[in-house]
């Protein structure tokens, strides 16, 4: 399902005492006069208004309120509440506008006669169709509070380990992106009152500062232009990644060379691939579906070409322990304890075993992670700043000898 616009209408009703006036969200005029009427309404004018960037953000539904959402249901369909009145009662409880006219969509369909599952497709594109499946299966096995119970858990720990992820990237790149400033800085500001200084000694000068001068003069003569050749490769950047599947793979194949930032990447993957196959197989579904669904949730594209590539090999009749082996994508303890999984009939606890390992590394490397690369940081902030600093004061001591 597209994701329509949200809009807020504004009406009013003229009454025996005054007029009354409110207002409402809704996706179109029709759904805000059926609101209304539910309330027993009967607007005299009703204006359709734009929600503001605050509204807009504080109305929208997010994937957090999927995961909100799938929690409150379980622990109403587990207490014995029917599903259309459990729906009810969380439309009513609802603080966002989006999410409470998306609960009342999904308890119209059902009241119409449509299933779950379809209801969930139709009401808006944050049911995927990974949700979607373990809906349908749990309906057909009558086992849905434990079907939402196991997607609650699954959307709990991919949010988690997917905060440990950026959290993992955000303390680098805050300081490398500091020093390339202060160094821009130095080179655009600070070091030209050095260049006049060293100009009137009539010296010669060292090397290191000859060619530290001679950047910052290309500096700051074409700073506009550095500025817009390096804007224009970020959005070139972005642009490939979303439409040329090549660069996109082999940009993400490079990001998982990279020290400390990789190894975090790369367990990452392979924790959501162990807990997204887990979680389908032990909902019923087949290992063939599951890898489809393993596959659409990764975000990395060289583990979506491997795992396209394990799912051509199990689609043959290979076991996937000896697909996850060919695909040379997988740490050796992964294939043997899925290797035992498959062997025992457990694949589904082995899978989930994996799933926490793996999170339980990224944990520990994202909370030692200053440790970790604080010595590379070190050494990028000395080579930056510590050698433009160095270069310009080199010749000082070159003069304070000379004049010693």
């Amino acid at each position: 399902m597209a994701k329509s616009t949200l809009f807020i209408f504004h009406w009013r009703q003229a009454a025996a005492r005054g007029e009354k006036k409110g207002q409402v969200f809704a996706y179109t005029e029709r759904d805000a006069r059926q609101e209304l009427a539910n309330q027993s309404i009967v607007p005299s004018r009703l204006i359709r208004r734009r929600l503001s960037s605050f509204q807009q953000r504080r109305h929208k539904a997010k994937a957090a309120d999927i995961t909100q959402f799938s929690r409150d249901l379980t622990t109403l369909l587990e207490s014995g509440i029917p599903i259309v009145q459990a729906l009810n009662l969380m439309a009513l409880n609802q603080v966002k506008a989006e999410m409470r006219l998306l609960v009342r969509h999904i308890r119209q369909q059902l009241e119409a006669g449509t299933n779950l599952s379809e209801a969930l497709a139709h009401a808006s594109p944050l049911f995927d169709r990974f949700y979607c499946d373990l809906v349908a299966t749990g309906e057909q096995t009558g086992q849905l509070p434990e079907i939402f119970a196991r997607l609650t858990l699954y959307r709990e720990k991919q949010a988690l380990l997917r905060s440990k992820v950026i959290k993992a990237m955000i303390y680098p790149s805050i300081v490398v992106s500091v020093a390339l400033g202060v160094s821009a800085y130095l080179l655009v500001s600070v070091i030209p009152k050095f260049k006049r200084i060293f100009d009137s000694f009539g010296a010669d000068l060292p090397w290191l500062t000859q060619q530290v001068l001679a950047l910052s003069d290309i500096v700051s003569q074409h700073a506009l232009t550095i500025t817009l050749i390096v804007a224009g490769l970020a959005a070139a950047h972005q642009l490939l990644q979303r439409k040329n599947t090549t660069y996109q793979y082999h940009y993400h194949r490079w990001l998982l060379r990279l020290p400390v930032i990789g190894e975090v990447v790369s367990k990452a993957c392979i924790a959501k691939f162990s807990r997204t196959l887990a979680t389908t197989f032990s909902a019923g579904i087949p290992l063939l579906s599951g890898l489809q669904a393993a596959t659409k949730s990764m975000t990395n594209a060289y583990y979506v070409h491997a795992l396209k590539a394990v799912y051509q090999h199990t689609a043959t009749g290979i076991p996937l322990y000896q697909a996850l082996r060919d695909s040379n994508s997988f740490p050796v303890m992964v294939t043997q304890m899925v290797m035992i999984g498959e062997e025992s009939g457990s694949l589904d606890n082995m899978l989930n075993r994996i799933a926490q390992i793996y999170e339980a590394e990224v944990d520990n490397t994202v909370d030692n992670l200053g440790k970790i690369i604080e010595p590379l940081l070190i050494l990028v902030l000395g080579l930056l700043i510590g050698g433009l600093v160095v270069a310009m004061y080199l010749p000082i001591f070159n003069l304070m000898s000379v004049l010693g």
